[in-house]
């Protein structure tokens, strides 16, 4: 059985632009309106449900505040080298010079802010810090760039 939250209903969304070098259109700065979509699979429980809820939903949400406003940076990139500098995040990659506020900036480990690599990213932050009971077989995260447009990443508990 599955049970599936869909952050376009539930408010589980965010604002944030990111690059992707050496793309043609998505190396430039650009943003996206997000939504995150997660799926459990699992056995019902003693109480008749997989999974409460209340616990999974305030932890995305916890998790997006910190990417919401904010411009995406993979800290894992061979082609993106980026460096703070006081209160600024210089940015240098495929000859393009980026300078942001510290205030302004998400630091993702990361090699590329692509909704694959954020996607798995997230999933792998789920499992990690959340306490999944037995009965949870996997845990899945999808992340809508717009509409119809989802990266998803299954990890199997």
């Amino acid at each position: 059985m599955y049970l599936e939250i869909d952050g376009g209903y539930g408010g589980i969304r965010f604002s944030a632009c990111h690059f992707i070098p050496n793309h043609e259109k998505c190396s430039r700065l650009h943003g996206h309106s997000y939504i995150v979509r997660l799926r459990l699979e699992g056995d019902i429980d003693e109480n008749g449900m997989i999974m409460d809820f209340v616990v999974i939903k305030k932890k995305l949400k916890e998790m997006i505040e910190e990417f919401d406003h904010r411009t995406l940076l993979p800290t894992r990139s061979d082609i993106v080298k980026v460096e703070t500098i006081g209160d600024s995040v210089e940015v240098l990659t495929c000859g393009k010079k980026y300078l942001f506020p510290l205030e302004d900036v998400a630091f993702l480990e990361i090699p590329t802010t692509t909704a694959e690599a954020m996607s798995r990213m997230m999933t792998e932050r789920m499992v990690a810090e959340v306490d999944f009971p037995a009965n949870v077989r996997s845990v899945a995260i999808g992340l809508d760039e717009e509409r119809g447009q989802t990266a998803w990443y299954t990890e199997v508990l």
